[in-house]
């Protein structure tokens, strides 16, 4: 299975300037989900799109799997799997966070 996952622009500037030195560290966790795509505490569904966090320190780290990207070709039944991640937050927003993902995905999955 291939998998490929992106980091948004923006996403990526709030962890170097969060993490500045272990922002390496946190790269490193986010690319591990390529060898094992079941990383992560499950925090919901929506439609086909699974939402997950990871932790890194006080951090969440939160991503969605869209198993409607999950495509498979007839050679070899190669399939392709799409990470994305979305936000950061700290312990106390992990809800509202959590809330504001789904909300996002309802309104453009319906």
């Amino acid at each position: 299975m291939i998998v490929k996952v992106t980091i948004s622009k923006n996403l990526r500037n709030t962890i170097y300037k969060k993490f500045k030195k272990d922002s390496a560290k946190v790269y490193s966790l986010i690319s591990s989900l390529k060898e094992n795509v079941h990383k992560g505490k499950y925090l919901g569904r929506v439609s086909n799109i699974i939402i997950k966090e990871l932790k890194y320190k006080t951090y969440r780290l939160y991503f969605i799997i869209d198993e409607g990207k999950l495509m498979l070709f007839e050679k070899g039944e190669l399939k392709e799997l799409l990470i994305r991640f979305l936000e950061i937050s700290k312990k106390n927003e992990q809800q509202q966070t959590i809330d504001k993902i789904k909300l996002i995905l309802r309104k453009v999955h319906h």
